[in-house]
């Protein structure tokens, strides 16, 4: 009977759909396979359709599958809604919410979370920040921000929690007419250290005396992202950028990507929630990250944005 389907069947159908394996899911929900399996046996059993072809190695999506993806996912942004009414009904809404974001978390995936949170609370002012390295961690630290969305941070003081949101990827360009963009395909380090490199610095000291991915002899610090790509388009340096930033200017043939020998596919740098250990995110900021999380789902569903956990240059 349809009135008997739950919640947790949907979640479990949007884990199996999103992970590609019945195991995945069972990871990413922290349930065994055949739970994961048994459950997806009822759901099917219950709307009369089968939602994968298990006829092969991996679980493949069916026709009706993919038709019923995008019900699940709105009854999910539903609940989501509700819950964050309800917290805040319940009271401890907070009257604002402060959040510090890392320049090179992908601005779709926020934008569209935005959105929904002024749907969701009209009444709460939202207050945002945009920084690099360490400068998004200090606001939280100082009670400026009670969230941050952080990127790449080796180091991340013990009395901050961190939750995995996505991964960018990060590519290595220079403007057509740059040395290294003659060089043989993938360019060794050594090679990358005869130029000048276009970084990011931190302007909060959190950092200091640490390098992410600095090689160049001759680093040129520049604290804003804007600037680095305005840098690199007029070929004054190499440096390591989010694909997502500069993929328009690669198309039109403003920057050319350089394969490195140490890292020749590029990485991927994880982009994670951030908050005080002792002071966790009320009704509002929970249900920001609840959204967040939901909204990089649907991004990595129309290629925007990617899973993994592994580190890369800042």
């Amino acid at each position: 009977m349809l009135d008997a389907l739950t919640l947790d069947q949907i979640l479990t159908f949007l884990a199996a759909a999103d992970e590609g394996s019945f195991s995945a899911a069972g990871r990413r929900l922290k349930r065994s396979q055949s739970v994961v399996s048994q459950t997806l046996a009822n759901l099917e059993a219950q709307l009369g359709v089968k939602l994968f072809d298990r006829s092969s190695r991996y679980p493949v999506l069916t026709r009706e599958g993919q038709a019923l993806v995008a019900d699940a996912r709105a009854i999910t942004r539903q609940v989501g809604t509700l819950k964050g009414k309800a917290r805040a009904l319940g009271g401890g809404l907070e009257p604002e919410l402060a959040v510090a974001l890392d320049v090179m978390f992908p601005i779709q995936v926020f934008a569209r979370a935005v959105r929904d949170f002024s749907i969701a609370f009209p009444e709460t002012p939202l207050r945002v920040e945009v920084e690099a390295l360490g400068g998004i961690l200090l606001p939280v630290l100082e009670g400026r921000c009670s969230l941050a969305v952080a990127g790449f941070m080796p180091d991340v003081p013990p009395q901050l929690v961190k939750e995995h949101l996505l991964s960018i990827r990060m590519v290595t360009v220079v403007a057509p007419g740059h040395p290294l963009a003659a060089a043989p395909s993938p360019v060794a380090r050594d090679e990358f250290a005869r130029h000048v490199q276009l970084v990011l610095s931190d302007r909060s000291g959190l950092t200091k005396g640490k390098d992410f991915g600095v090689i160049g002899r001759n680093p040129w610090r520049l604290a804003d992202l804007g600037a680095k790509r305005t840098f690199l388009i007029a070929g004054l340096g190499w440096g390591n950028m989010p694909l997502h930033l500069v993929q328009d200017d690669i198309a039109a043939g403003r920057l050319v990507l350089i394969r490195q020998e140490d890292w020749p596919d590029g990485v991927r740098a994880p982009m994670r929630a951030v908050h005080r250990a002792d002071s966790p995110p009320g009704p509002a900021g929970r249900w920001l990250l609840d959204r967040l999380t939901a909204t990089v789902e649907e991004c990595i569903e129309h290629g925007a944005a990617e899973r993994g956990t592994d580190p890369g240059p800042a």
